[in-house]
This record gives structure tokens, C-alpha cells and sequence, in this order.
């Protein structure tokens, strides 16, 4: 099985958009019936979602691009800026855990105190990282893979989001 190139270029639309909704969720606090559908939908988002990206990221892309870099300067880079957003994805987890509980009693349909400042904090964050991988760590991996694919003839990489459906899927 030959590695296909995949498009990163939107991989992160759907984060955006369930993002984007999270954070209106402290503003429907008022709004009972409104706020369980979207705070069931933000567990499930964080839940099932981030936290398998986040796997899936650090297991394929980060191992593959890692082992396919250039020795000296870039591999260095690749290194680092992996390190960086692995670390990333650890703030967003924990500024998550924080948050859970409260999402969680509104999904149930409980009075639940949402820390606004906290859900614009983490929607910042998270919106920031999308933003850095997509212009700075994509390009450099898409570039990486295509020199190298002519060289590769196996890989289990399959970097996509089935549940992005901006994102094209392996040929």
C-alpha cells in the first residue's frame, strides 16, 4: 500500500465550528433546553474528537514526519515544534478537565456555574494552536511527505478526520 499525500489544509474546520459553539454555551446558561443540547454535543466533542485528533496526531503524523525529516536544522525544528504542540494538546486537556464537570451537569440538564473567562480562555488556546498548525506545521509536513513520498512504499498513516467532512480522505 503505497502512503497517499493528504490535504491538512482543512483540518481543522470542524474544530473551529464546534469551538465557535462551545463558547456561546456560558451565554445560554439562561436557556435551559438550548444549553443541554449544546453542552451534550461539546462533551461529545471533547470527548470523542479532540482527544482521538490529538492521539492520532502525535501516534501518525508527528512519528512519521519525525522519522522522514532531514538530519541537522530540520529534524531539530521538527523535533521542537512537536514537543511544542504535544504540549499544547496537554494545556487544552487539562483546561478541559476543568471545565467538564460544569459541561457535564448542564448536558444532564442541571443548574451548572460555566466559568465564562475559562471557556473564552480555552477556545483561544485551542483556536490558537489549529492556527499555528496550519500555517506553520502542515505546510512544513506536506513538503516533507511529498519529497519523500516518491521513497516510501508502506505506511499506516491515514491522517483524517471522518468526522470533518471538509477533509478529504486517503485515496
Amino acid at each position: 500500500m503505497t502512503m497517499q499525500l493528504v490535504d491538512f489544509s482543512q483540518c481543522h474546520a470542524r474544530i473551529r465550528a464546534d469551538l465557535k459553539k462551545f463558547g456561546s454555551l456560558p451565554g445560554l446558561v439562561a436557556q435551559p433546553a438550548l444549553a443541554l443540547v449544546v453542552a451534550q454535543d461539546t462533551l461529545d466533542f471533547f470527548r470523542n474528537k479532540v482527544f482521538a485528533h490529538h492521539a492520532e496526531e502525535e501516534r501518525d503524523l508527528f512519528s512519521i514526519v519525525l522519522a522522514r525529516a532531514a538530519q541537522g536544522a530540520e529534524l531539530e525544528g521538527i523535533r521542537a515544534t512537536t514537543q511544542r504542540l504535544t504540549q499544547e494538546h496537554r494545556q487544552v486537556e487539562s483546561m478541559w478537565a476543568s471545565l467538564e464537570p460544569e459541561v457535564a451537569k448542564l448536558a444532564r440538564g442541571e443548574a451548572a456555574h460555566l466559568d465564562a473567562t475559562a471557556v473564552q480562555s480555552l477556545v483561544q488556546v485551542y483556536s490558537d494552536h489549529a492556527t499555528f498548525e496550519e500555517t506553520e506545521f502542515l505546510p512544513l509536513c506536506h513538503a516533507i511527505l511529498q519529497r519523500t513520498q516518491k521513497d516510501v512504499t508502506e505506511s499506516h498513516l491515514s491522517h483524517r478526520m471522518a468526522w470533518a467532512p471538509t477533509m478529504p480522505a486517503p485515496l
